[in-house]
């Protein structure tokens, strides 16, 4: 009783070693196109905070920050500043409203979103914060994520993608295309039933530095972590906690 009790002891621990905001703080980013896109900042406490890793959260088609609600605290009790985005791809849900897709007036194309993303980079090497940088894709954006290397990978010490496929309806390969220019470490998950999808793209990644998990059970994009969509969601962590602690500060 006491081993499988073990991990959430620990979890408790942590959450009460490392001070983090207990709300998210509102932050508005410019896409280079002048769109605003909304933010919300989970960010650690302390002098010395901002030396920390930042995670850059993007959700899934039809989504909002709010896909992040419970994703980003975890995060911050594993020593990880967070920032999600409401995308100007997407909508309400969550109960929350995507407030980019709200002053904009309309949900664009999946692609169209990659300016966020970029925004979302800017504003990390703007605010002062100095730790690694690790993009976080959820299904339509879990494919951005390698575009946004692709161009920036100067900027990106790690990437996260969660049911990636060929979205971007622009060209067939674009996805895996820019994966082949990947350079940082890699982590691949997704549902059995999607890994015709993503096994492609994950092929065409080079080097070794990278991993593909096909979890027993799992749902579509970052939901697979949320125990409300995914009654295994606490089978799947370990791998995400594996991954991210070779960039704890």
């Amino acid at each position: 009783m006491l081993e499988r009790l073990l991990p959430a002891i620990c979890l408790v621990l942590l959450l009460a070693t490392i001070p983090a905001s207990a709300a998210p703080a509102e932050v508005w980013l410019t896409a280079e196109d002048d769109v605003k896109v909304r933010g919300d900042l989970y960010a650690l406490e302390g002098d010395e905070a901002k030396a920390g890793p930042v995670v850059l959260l993007f959700h899934q088609a039809g989504s909002n920050r709010g896909e992040y609600a419970t994703i980003a605290p975890r995060l911050n009790a594993l020593g990880f500043h967070a920032l999600a985005l409401d995308q100007r791809s997407g909508d309400a849900r969550w109960g929350l409203r995507n407030e980019t897709v709200d002053s904009l007036g309309e949900s664009t194309k999946y692609l169209q979103a990659l300016p966020d993303l970029e925004a979302a980079l800017r504003w990390k090497q703007m605010s002062g914060y100095t730790g690694k940088t690790i993009v976080w894709g959820s299904s339509y954006s879990a494919a951005l994520v390698f575009l946004l290397a692709e161009n920036h990978g100067d900027q990106i010490d790690g990437i996260l993608s969660f049911s990636p496929g060929e979205y971007l309806g622009s060209r067939s390969t674009e996805v895996s295309t820019a994966a082949a220019k990947v350079s940082v470490p890699v982590l691949i998950l997704t549902p059995e039933e999607e890994r015709s999808r993503a096994e492609p793209i994950f092929r065409a990644i080079p080097g070794e530095r990278k991993d593909f998990v096909v979890p027993p059970k799992a749902v579509h994009g970052s939901s697979m972590l949320i125990a409300e969509r995914n009654p295994e969601a606490s089978a799947i962590w370990p791998r995400i906690e594996d991954y991210l602690a070779r960039f704890a500060k």
